[in-house]
């Protein structure tokens, strides 16, 4: 198999990395807006930098992988679409909801594939809650909390391309509480603050995040997000039930410490980012690419299951803007059930 990676950035190269040893995969095409840096990570795998992404479409590949800037996701979609050619993408698929619908409706009529790169639906820890819930451990789930909060903020000149907190950051969540419960949002109400470095005021966006979500069974939930969380990086989801309640993310390695006299001790090496946090998941979804590509599995996350995280996220941004409640029902494309 032969697959294109379009945008060798930081994800981008792990990405490539994983594939590059994978035995399924016997050769790669490396592209980037910036030709050095692909020819360089090229160069130390041992494979095949392209100029430019015309020619990852023209020199031949089995699949494409992108992880270019948000807003070259959309085009790329499509072109691999009409190429006839599966692809996985990191999230989001466009920042806006038109563009997402777009594209897949691109994918869809071509008939082809798309993975999108939620990669906590690989994780061992979120995949134990969905267990649990699903088992009937711990009975009518009544309550959820979700929350990541990064150690330090992105740099200022990445803030508005990011599409803010919501859609970058509390989407994972929000693919989360989907995958997790097999429930859907009906209604969010969400606040935020700018109140921290001024670059987020001026970005038109914020450092720190909160809101309340209902699910369809009246289940209530909480995320909440930071990018100023000096601890370290923390991401954890409690999920409490009428019999028992678990949580994701508590680890030796959670950046918390108790104020208890017989409570935890504070984390020695407290996580530092998602890249590290969740290495192993990146790995997975990869693998399982590959393993769709080849018809081996069903796809584990495709558009649709993004559109919905992304859906959320714009009902809660909507939210903090016009300081209201809003509902899930106001916004476009709502026709996907949470995977079971």
């Amino acid at each position: 198999m032969r697959i294109g990676v379009i945008g060798t950035g930081r994800i981008g190269t792990i990405h490539a990395n994983t594939l590059s040893r994978h035995r399924d995969v016997g050769s790669l095409i490396l592209t980037d807006a910036n030709p050095s840096r692909a020819q360089e990570l090229a160069h130390r795998l041992g494979e095949t930098a392209a100029p430019g992404m015309d020619e990852i479409f023209r020199w031949g590949v089995d699949a494409v992988v992108i992880t270019t800037a948000t807003s070259a996701h959309a085009e790329l979609i499509g072109r691999a679409a009409r190429s006839g050619l599966p692809v996985f993408c990191e999230k989001p698929i466009a920042l806006d909801l038109p563009g997402t619908l777009q594209a897949i409706a691109e994918v869809e009529t071509a008939g082809t594939i798309l993975q999108m790169g939620f990669q906590r639906r690989f994780d061992a820890g979120y995949a134990g809650a969905r267990e649990a819930v699903r088992s009937g451990r711990l009975g009518r789930l009544h309550t959820v909390r979700a929350l990541t909060s990064d150690q330090a903020p992105p740099p200022a000149a990445w803030l508005p391309l990011s599409g803010g907190l919501y859609r970058d950051t509390l989407i994972h969540d929000f693919d989360m509480l989907r995958w997790v419960t097999g429930r859907e949002v009906v209604d969010v109400y969400a606040a935020g603050s700018d109140a921290g470095p001024v670059m987020f005021r001026e970005a038109g966006d914020v450092d720190t995040a909160a809101a309340v979500l209902t699910l369809e069974d009246g289940a209530l939930a909480t995320a909440t997000a930071t990018r100023l969380n000096g601890a370290g990086y923390d991401v954890r989801m409690e999920l409490a039930g009428e019999l028992d309640q678990v949580v994701v993310g508590l680890d030796d390695r959670t950046p918390i410490a108790s104020t208890e006299p017989t409570g935890p001790p504070a984390a020695d090496k407290p996580w530092t980012g998602f890249l590290e946090r969740f290495g192993p998941a990146y790995e997975a979804e990869l693998n399982a690419f590959v393993e769709v590509v080849r018809g081996e599995r069903a796809n584990p996350c495709d558009g649709r299951e993004a559109l919905q995280a992304l859906r959320i996220s714009e009902a809660c941004e909507l939210s903090r803007r016009e300081r209201r409640p809003v509902a899930l029902g106001e916004l476009p494309g709502g026709t996907t059930t949470a995977a079971l």
